[in-house]
């Protein structure tokens, strides 16, 4: 069974870090390009940041600078660095392959607020 798991949201002040993580299951995880996406409150869910079976990285260029996305095939995981938040980076975050969606996890909530 396919299976996406995100942590390590929560609230974090502007100006602060958060490292997102996202264990994979049931898939052969070191063949995937893995994304992560964000969905803020009434707007469509977006990639942020991906990274390939290479480890060739992007970014969106509202967290470029900002954001390191980096995975661990061996633990089958990504992870999201995520440093000098603004409260505008606050959402759901989520994980899936980029060119081979599967199944969505249930997210994690980033919030960032003073």
């Amino acid at each position: 069974q396919v299976q996406l798991v995100e942590s390590g949201g929560g609230l974090a002040q502007p100006g602060g870090s958060l490292r997102l993580s996202c264990a994979a299951s049931g898939i052969s995880f070191s063949s995937y390009h893995m994304g992560w996406y964000r969905q803020a409150p009434g707007k469509q869910r977006e990639l942020v940041a991906d990274i390939t079976t290479g480890a060739t990285t992007n970014y969106a260029d509202s967290v470029k600078g900002r954001f390191t996305i980096s995975r661990d095939n061996a633990e089958s995981t990504v992870y999201l660095q995520m440093n000098n938040l603004k409260p505008e980076d606050t959402a759901v975050y989520y994980c899936n392959a980029v060119k081979r969606p599967v199944n969505w996890g249930q997210g994690t909530q980033v919030t960032v607020s003073s």
